[in-house]
């Protein structure tokens, strides 16, 4: 049997080419004479630069001088793909700082993206941000001059978006000419009940006090931009609006579109049975994630799924382990999550002995 393995990273634990590897361990230890094929996968968050380059021999690593980013990837095809997890995501905070992070760090590492001589496109990964400025941060990296009512910079952070008197986008470089398109797994506007704030601003440290003064730094920066909110705006702090007001960028499903660099729908195509999983299993995980994209284009292949997650907040049926259900507690399935899912794909081939 042809098996194919692709999960996301289990979030905060493991990796997926890891988690990959794990799962393909326990599932050769049952069946020693299956093919298994190891796809990794990422969403545009966290390890879309793993997943891609995994995958894709030809992509080259370019080092990057911002002292927070190592590297991002060039395509042979000429496509850049810049991961702002990688680069200012919240894992690189000590301290959650809801109200000061910024995307300052991403717009300097797309100073150097724009200028490559090689770079025809930009993806932009923007999932695991930290912070809720709009991408306002990145856009004074890239040369906007956003000022407050005495003539001065604003500060960095969503906090600072409430100063914002005046927006001059003139000093910013061009987008190359295939243009720049973020990578995302939600589809949140930036304001409202649904918005980047009021969801995702809990979720970076903010409280309930924090939330609404981001929720209004946001709402003053789309009405004196005279820009319209769009479905995707909200997504990493509302990263994609601040750099739509810079460039017409594209907003597309991360997942997919990793899928298609690494070739996953052919992949799936021509295995029998597929294997994925994520860090915790819960309502959306069908939507956008993953998971979710995982299970759609094995669906169109009709080929049967297979399921390994760290937790589960919904029902979980034969065809998926939990590690907190064959760990001793959540705690170790957490600190030694390699070791449990090596368990876990063991578990799932011996089903189908």
């Amino acid at each position: 049997m042809k098996v194919l393995i692709a999960p996301d990273s289990f979030k905060g634990t493991i990796g997926s080419v890891e988690c990959a590897r794990a799962i393909a361990e326990g599932w050769l230890s049952q069946r020693p004479d299956d093919q298994v094929i190891l796809l990794p996968m990422a969403d545009g968050g966290e390890g879309t630069l793993e997943a891609i380059q995994f995958r894709d021999g030809g992509a080259t690593r370019v080092p990057t001088g911002v002292r927070s980013a190592s590297f991002w990837l060039l395509l042979q095809d000429g496509t850049a793909i810049v991961e702002l997890a990688n680069i200012c995501g919240i894992t690189h905070l000590e301290q959650l700082d809801p109200l000061h992070a910024s995307t300052f760090a991403l717009g300097s590492v797309l100073n150097e993206v724009i200028i490559h001589p090689g770079v025809k496109k930009i993806l932009i990964a923007v999932g695991g941000s930290a912070s809720t400025d709009a991408g306002v941060g990145a856009l004074i990296a890239l040369g906007a001059q956003i000022f407050d009512k005495s003539g001065k910079l604003i500060a960095l952070g969503g906090a600072g978006l409430l100063d914002i008197a005046s927006i001059d986008l003139a000093q910013i470089p061009s987008a190359p000419a295939g243009g720049i398109v973020c990578l995302t797994d939600v589809r949140n506007p930036l304001l409202g009940e649904m918005g980047s704030a009021r969801i995702f601003a809990p979720q970076k440290g903010a409280d309930a006090e924090q939330v609404l003064l981001l929720e209004a730094g946001l709402s003053h920066l789309q009405a004196i931009s005279e820009r319209q909110d769009f479905s995707g705006a909200g997504a990493a702090g509302g990263t994609p609006f601040g750099l739509n007001l810079a460039w017409n960028i594209g907003i597309e499903s991360g997942a997919l579109v990793v899928a298609s660099i690494i070739g996953l729908p052919a992949a799936i195509g021509e295995c029998d049975l597929v294997i994925t999983g994520e860090g915790k299993l819960d309502s959306q995980s069908y939507f956008g994630k993953v998971l979710g994209s995982v299970t759609e284009l094995a669906a169109e292949a009709k080929k049967r799924v297979l399921y390994c997650v760290g937790s589960s907040d919904l029902p979980i049926s034969a065809s998926t382990i939990a590690l907190v259900d064959i760990a001793p507690s959540p705690q170790a399935a957490m600190a030694n999550p390699g070791e449990w899912l090596v368990k876990a794909g063991a578990e799932l081939a011996k089903a189908e002995l």
